[in-house]
């Protein structure tokens, strides 16, 4: 009997706790109910009040029901929340004024409510496919300013709903003129008296009961006054201090073939925008409310179970004539803190939203407007500051001007100009953005940064003094026509830096794309490289990367693709390595025929610090005829040719230069344009002694200036030897 009694004690405690906490979350799901009825059902839909609320209620039930025993949060509250329901007034708004101007003794309700019920079906549908396609998650990508402006204009919206609400009418420039008097700006000021109330109090607490409390409190105020005043509840009803109560609260499903039939078709591709609307405000808070419900309670949720479970909801709330609704944040939390945790809470929540279809008219006939104006006022400016105040903490200044164009293009020209709109700044913003972000993660050289090859002292050595000749670069991010343009004139900017480098290392490691904007920039990158006579090469470079580059015709023979950093590095440096013992076996050679022209090492040593190594491919022009002789080339190695032009327009080689041999010493003294062209015959390597390094060595070294004149002068005297002996075999 004992443990029988511990058992049932243990199992009554949560079960009361969970009733309690749905009673919490009730008072606010009926106060909230009444407010967004009118919402929805004002200006000409006004006469139809009892229908609003019926809606509003069945939606309220069916949806805290079904989610209730469907969700993966067993304690979540749902039901219509404020940005749901300002955008199906605004659906509702929309077509009885269409309908209204097309013709004023049109049927309004039939359509209305036949709208909202497709709608709401329609949002189900769209919700269950996100959860069953796993898409729901992608409206996360959706940039934060467009998601911003979005519910901060919704959060107008709701402010512009509560001025009808209060005042029964809308204010638009055209309107202002029946704000001008007393009754009207009486009705306003006591709604943002509420609403002030509302701030300085259950604002800053949010204590579970402190909302019906205040809300209660304020009823109860408004009819003190107006007994104090001698206004009756009829005369205050008649004044439009309170509303006019429905007779009954009238339920009516829309599906009949006499509404459907009667349906104005011809409004309905207007309403497209705003029903996209209703769908993306409802895809928005379910997902956003769901994340606040586990941060508030430290418990996951299934993103696509609680889509698919919402989404049934709608359909059910759709065929039994409600709208759209979804988790609440407010209702969910305050359950939770007053001991909800079971499925039992939102059944309660159910229960009692079924229940006012009875008892609504009599609360309606006895609730002044100013306390639900000014509850509905609370709710958009609270949303409002969050979005417009405490938003710009958190965003650059561009998203948050990005953030108000939008709310102004939504509240100007709709939601579905908004979103493009938003969308196309919020690219725009994210490309200017990630732009700026360096798809450089760090740079390096060959001096510094070498392969784990363990070479010889010798060639460490060659490394240190020349490993300036790799340049590497380590990418990362996703490389797209800003960074990549970016990364083109940072390489620019490098090897300006760096004229030595012969070897340019991209490291792909970090990247996770690359567009086509991208590899043109590469392509650029590998002009700029072939014109230095430096080689690129590639490393962790990924298939959709390497797919792009080559699309481009940047990968080429001329172009390198190592799988690893280190392997590339290895090949950079043998070929540097490589270099260096050709260079000194070249050095050496040159330094022995430059003592044999000087007499001394130090001579030639000194020359060959003046004068400026050049490579020539074959057929490459080294001086052309007619060109200013400001230079002499020394010839280490291959062979060119004089050539002077013929009568014919084409040119003929009248002498040919081999190894260690001068051309250009004499315009080198005399200054005089040059008599004829020099080419390649075959690749060659030259040294370049310019003008001013001449006079540099006359000025600096007068000895080895002589040397180099007395050189020169043989060098004359022999050719003009062998031109002689020439002439003479002619004139044989």
């Amino acid at each position: 009997m004992v443990g029988q009694s511990v058992s049932f004690g243990s199992g009554v405690r949560p079960a009361l706790n969970n009733i309690l906490g749905g009673g919490a979350a009730s008072v606010l799901t009926v106060t909230f109910g009444l407010s967004y009825s009118l919402l929805i059902f004002g200006g000409p839909l006004a006469p139809f009040l009892s229908y609003g609320v019926a809606a509003t209620f069945i939606s309220s039930a069916v949806l805290a029901a079904v989610i209730a025993l469907g969700s993966s949060l067993p304690f979540a509250i749902a039901g219509p929340e404020s940005s749901t329901a300002a955008m199906t007034g605004i659906l509702a708004s929309s077509l009885a004024e269409r309908m209204v101007a097309a013709q004023p003794s049109a049927a309004l309700l039939g359509p209305v409510l036949l709208t909202l019920a497709s709608t709401t079906i329609v949002t189900g549908i769209v919700l269950c496919g996100f959860g069953v396609t796993r898409m729901g998650r992608a409206i996360r990508y959706v940039p934060y300013p467009v998601v911003g402006g979005f519910l901060g204009a919704t959060s107008c919206l709701i402010l512009l709903g509560a001025v009808r609400v209060i005042t029964g009418h809308r204010l638009q420039i055209a309107t202002l003129g029946q704000f001008g008097n007393i009754l009207t700006l009486s009705e306003l000021a006591a709604a943002g008296a509420m609403a002030l109330v509302l701030y300085l109090t259950w604002h800053r607490s949010r204590s579970s009961f402190g909302l019906p409390v205040i809300l209660i409190g304020g009823v109860i105020a408004a009819h003190i006054i107006f007994k104090l005043a001698g206004i009756s509840l009829t005369q205050a009803q008649a004044a439009g201090w309170t509303f006019q109560p429905p007779p009954s609260v009238t339920f009516m499903l829309p599906w009949s073939v006499h509404e459907i039939s009667h349906y104005p078709w011809s409004a309905l591709p207007d309403l497209i925008g705003n029903l996209i609307a209703v769908v993306f405000v409802t895809a928005t808070c379910t997902l956003f409310n769901t994340t606040g419900v586990e941060v508030a309670s430290q418990t996951e949720a299934n993103l696509e179970r609680e889509l698919n479970v919402t989404g049934i909801a709608n359909m059910l709330s759709g065929a039994f004539g409600g709208y759209t609704g979804c988790i609440s944040i407010s209702r969910t939390v305050l359950n939770f803190n007053s001991g909800g945790t079971g499925r039992l809470s939102g059944l309660t929540v159910a229960a009692i939203s079924a229940s006012m279809l009875a008892a609504a008219p009599t609360l309606l006939g006895y609730m002044p407007k100013f306390v639900l104006g000014g509850l509905l006022i609370y709710l958009g400016a609270d949303q409002l500051h969050k979005w417009i105040v405490q938003s710009r903490r958190r965003l650059s200044l561009i998203e948050y001007l990005s953030l108000l164009a939008i709310i102004v293009i939504i509240v100007q020209w709709g939601f579905i100009a908004g979103i493009l709109i938003g969308v196309v700044i919020g690219c725009t913003t994210f490309a200017l953005s990630a732009s700026r972000i360096d798809s450089i993660k760090y740079s390096f050289d060959g001096s510094e940064y070498r392969s784990s090859l363990d070479r010889s002292r010798d060639e460490q050595a060659v490394l240190s003094a020349h490993g300036g000749k790799i340049q590497g670069l380590n990418l990362q991010s996703y490389l797209f026509f800003g960074s990549a343009n970016r990364l083109f004139q940072h390489v620019k900017a490098l090897l300006a830096r760096h004229p030595e480098c012969r070897f340019l290392v991209f490291d792909f490691k970090l990247v996770t794309g690359i567009d086509s904007s991208a590899a043109y920039s590469f392509a650029q990158i590998k002009r700029t490289a072939q014109d230095r006579g430096i080689r690129l090469v590639l490393v962790h470079l990924p298939s959709a990367a390497e797919k792009a580059l080559r699309s481009s015709e940047f990968i080429a023979p001329e172009v390198s693709i190592v799988p690893e950093l280190d392997h590339a590095l290895e090949w950079c440096e043998n070929e540097i390595i490589a270099q260096h013992r050709g260079l000194e076996s070249e050095e050496a050679s040159l330094r022995d025929w430059f003592t044999q022209i000087l007499g001394t090492e130090r001579d030639a040593s000194e020359l060959i610090r003046r004068c400026q190594r050049i490579e020539v491919d074959a057929n490459e022009i080294i001086v052309s005829a007619g060109e200013a002789a400001d230079s002499m080339h020394f010839i280490l190695d291959g062979r060119v040719g004089i050539m002077i032009a013929t009568g014919d327009g084409g040119t003929t080689r009248v002498r040919s230069l081999g190894r260690y041999t001068t051309i250009g010493e004499m315009g080198l003294v005399s200054r005089a344009p040059r008599s004829a062209t020099i080419q390649a015959e075959v690749a060659s390597i030259l040294y370049v002694l310019s003008v001013d390094r001449f006079e540099e060595i006359k000025a600096d070294d007068p000895a080895l200036g002589q040397k180099l004149l007395t050189y020169f002068v043989s060098v004359m005297a022999e050719r003009l030897t062998f031109a002689n002996r020439m002439i003479a075999v002619l004139r044989r």
